[in-house]
């Protein structure tokens, strides 16, 4: 399962100390205006070696469009973006190379595959989001000419939600060679009323879906969420008048279909599972061994996610938006933002 919509297609590959990481856009439309300025400042946002609150990795992750484009806009054929990597260390991880990591996918890789790449974790590192983070800024490219827009921020780290707090929760769990969980919202603004399928298709099912499929995320919420099962329905229910609706618990989607308010999506991150604190744990032989994780791991990786849930939200909406249009051209998409 590497590859990831209907309409809007996008398969990614690479790992984290391999040669690349990549992913090939299948079903863009034609016409959309398109250079590697337009994906840098997405993957930018997710580069880590930022401040000393992130991993020290040094990479450049300078996007590279090989196919899909001519004279500056997309052809209608498949988009191939590329992201070399430079600043491997291997090296890192040999300690790891037959000791399953504590909260990681070492265990669960080796018994479905029977091989793993411990290298950072190959597929399962959070390196693979780059991919991901690529291909949603082509997403919000398109987005655009329905005149949709999507935006994301962290709103709490560890329980804290003042930003000099949630800062100070991530240096204390650092220091003491520990992490923090946190929770990151993203809003998707002008999303046309109507989009999204009933029953098996419903558009919040679909951002759960896409939510859930980034690495540490344990949980989603859409408008009210977990706070709706302790409202009365008419505190929850979003009520309506001729201007619109007066309130927003819904979180822009009612019976799977969009409403036409803004989507409201919250994610709960987990703690970052590499720590240096010792844990118990099992060699890939079974027997029992101790381990305390070392190499360049973010103490929270909250913020880092957040270009990643932003370009989640834009696949599923432009994937959406094309099984809406039926791939009916830019000129109707276009229309179609604008009422």
């Amino acid at each position: 399962m590497n590859t990831f919509g209907h309409n809007f297609r996008c398969t990614t590959f690479g790992e984290s100390h391999g040669k690349a990481l990549g992913v090939v856009i299948d079903g863009c439309p034609a016409g959309i205006p398109l250079a590697e300025p337009d994906i840098q400042p997405l993957l930018d946002r997710r580069r880590p070696g930022h401040s000393d609150l992130t991993t020290q990795r040094k990479e450049e992750d300078k996007i590279e469009i090989l196919s899909g484009t001519f004279e500056g806009k997309t052809t209608g054929t498949p988009i191939a973006l590329i992201v070399r990597n430079n600043d491997m260390n291997p090296g890192d991880y040999l300690h790891v190379r037959d000791t399953y990591r504590p909260g990681h996918a070492d265990f669960t890789y080796q018994v479905k595959y029977g091989i793993r790449d411990y290298r950072g974790g190959g597929r399962s590192s959070g390196r693979e989001t780059i991919s991901r983070v690529a291909a949603g800024a082509v997403a919000m490219k398109l987005l655009g000419y329905a005149g949709v827009s999507v935006s994301g921020r962290v709103i709490e780290i560890h329980g804290k939600t003042l930003p000099a707090e949630m800062e100070a929760e991530i240096r204390s769990a650092r220091d003491q060679g520990n992490s923090v969980g946190g929770i990151v919202e993203v809003v998707a603004k002008g999303t046309p009323p109507g989009i999204g399928d009933p029953v098996f298709g419903k558009l919040d099912a679909a951002i759960a879906y896409a939510m859930m499929g980034i690495g540490s995320v344990k949980g989603v919420e859409i408008g009210e969420g977990f706070h709706a099962a302790a409202l009365h329905g008419n505190e929850n229910n979003d009520e309506m008048t001729p201007e619109g609706f007066l309130t927003n618990h819904a979180g822009g989607i009612l019976g799977g279909i969009s409403t036409g308010a803004d989507i409201i999506v919250r994610i709960a991150v987990k703690p970052t599972p590499s720590i240096s604190i010792e844990q118990k744990t099992v060699t890939v032989a079974g027997n029992p061994a101790t381990i305390s994780v070392k190499g360049r791991h973010d103490p929270c990786i909250a913020p880092r996610i957040v270009p990643v849930a932003e370009a989640m939200l834009a696949l599923v909406l432009a994937d959406a938006l094309l099984e809406q249009l039926k791939y009916s051209g830019l000129s109707d998409l276009r229309n179609h933002g604008s009422g």
